[in-house]
């Protein structure tokens, strides 16, 4: 017979159906369950209001996994889960067809609060952004090699989830490097390093997208990490000239390994675009047909929106210059805390103040593998806009 779960009381009357409860509309519950155990969660009034994982020291204090009283959050659960999220990947977005590197699964995107999971051939990597999720590990591993069982598998989590959600990730070994394939285009993913899973799979269609616009043009790859957009610019685009520009002389590395892997002649200069920019800007060079921005998270504090919003002003304003008159200009930003709305409006001021002419083509995000739940925005965080510039 099942144990029934602790129970923890809300101070208000639950009208929203957002998986997150924040410690204040919490009742500290006695005794206190241990950070990630599977709670009972009823509102003011007595009424049931989910079930799902809660954390005491998490600014999150619920994690809501269920609002179904007759679902369990049990083995069954998880496995059902999974299960739901690779059939959308595979048999719905058929996503085998075209790559072997997708986000598996997208956390509150795919009912899995807390859990994050990318896959690179035949290399998993699991990111835990929860002590729930991190306390299921077994369990979520079990799932995962059941649909991929020739997989490794790469668990981790970073070190201010830890803190925040107060539990002890061990850091594993590096896996081995493996290379990935997207519409025909070679790269190296290298899980365990510190540029996110691996590789930016979210920008894949975007990626694709602005290959359309290259042929036979001169390409500039702003914040170009491991060479994405560039490399998509000159192999399937067939751009003329190629340049990338990051201030990262490890994922250069990493980079011109992918350029070399795809015979791709593409220029990549090590320095700070800001910098960079402001010699292209000046007429030390010519401009380019196409220019892409795509510069790493800002700020994960909500304190810090104006400032990010300042520096996002400060490069597009530059990287607006290095664009020929009737070139095309693809800028980006993956800070989930500034808004569509917010990120437009400051492309607004920064072609005023460029005296550049910005015709927005696009609104896109990430690729349909990163789904996200029509009353969870936060799991919609990339802004790619694709722009004419006069």
């Amino acid at each position: 017979m099942n144990t029934p779960n602790p129970v923890v009381q809300l101070k208000i009357e639950r009208r929203s159906n957002h998986p997150w409860i924040f410690q204040k509309m919490v009742e500290k519950p006695d005794p206190r369950p241990k950070p990630g155990s599977v709670v009972d969660i009823y509102d003011r009034d007595g009424t049931f209001a989910g079930r799902g994982f809660y954390n005491g020291h998490s600014r999150i204090a619920l994690r809501v996994l269920t609002e179904d009283p007759d679902e369990p959050v049990d083995a069954a659960f998880f496995e059902r889960k999974i299960g739901q999220a690779v059939r959308l990947r595979r048999d719905v977005l058929k996503l085998d067809a075209v790559t072997d590197a997708y986000r598996l699964i997208h956390s509150e995107g795919d009912g899995l609060s807390g859990l994050v999971v990318d896959r690179f051939a035949d290399t998993l990597v699991v990111e835990y952004f929860s002590a729930g999720m991190f306390k299921q590990r077994d369990l979520i591993r079990r799932c995962l090699l059941d649909h991929f069982p020739d997989s490794q598998i790469y668990a981790f989590a970073e070190e201010h989830v830890q803190k925040q959600e107060s539990f002890d990730c061990a850091t594993p070994p590096t896996p081995r490097p493996t290379v990935i394939v997207e519409h025909g285009v070679r790269f190296h993913a290298a899980p365990g390093t510190k540029h996110k899973t691996g590789f930016f799979v979210d920008q894949r269609d975007n990626r694709h997208q602005l290959a359309q616009f290259c042929e036979g043009k001169r390409v500039l790859d702003l914040c170009c990490n491991s060479g994405g957009f560039a490399i998509y610019a000159k192999t399937i685009g067939g751009a003329g000239e190629v340049v990338g520009v990051d201030l990262d002389e490890e994922i250069l590395e990493v980079a011109e390994q992918n350029a070399r892997l795809n015979k791709a002649k593409i220029r990549f200069v090590q320095a700070d675009i800001f910098h960079w920019l402001r010699d292209v800007a000046s007429g030390r060079a010519e401009q380019f047909d196409v220019v892409v921005l795509d510069p790493a998270k800002m700020t994960r504090d909500r304190e810090q929106v104006i400032p990010a919003l300042k520096k996002y002003l400060d490069m597009n304003k530059l990287a607006l210059g290095a664009v020929k008159p009737g070139g095309i200009f693809l800028t980006c930003s993956c800070t989930g805390l500034v808004s569509e709305e917010q990120f437009l409006d400051m492309l607004r001021r920064a072609a005023f103040y460029a005296n550049r002419t910005v015709q927005v083509l696009k609104v896109a995000g990430a690729g349909m593998d990163h789904p996200f739940m029509a009353h969870v925005g936060e799991s919609r965080y990339l802004k790619a806009v694709f722009c004419r510039v006069e």
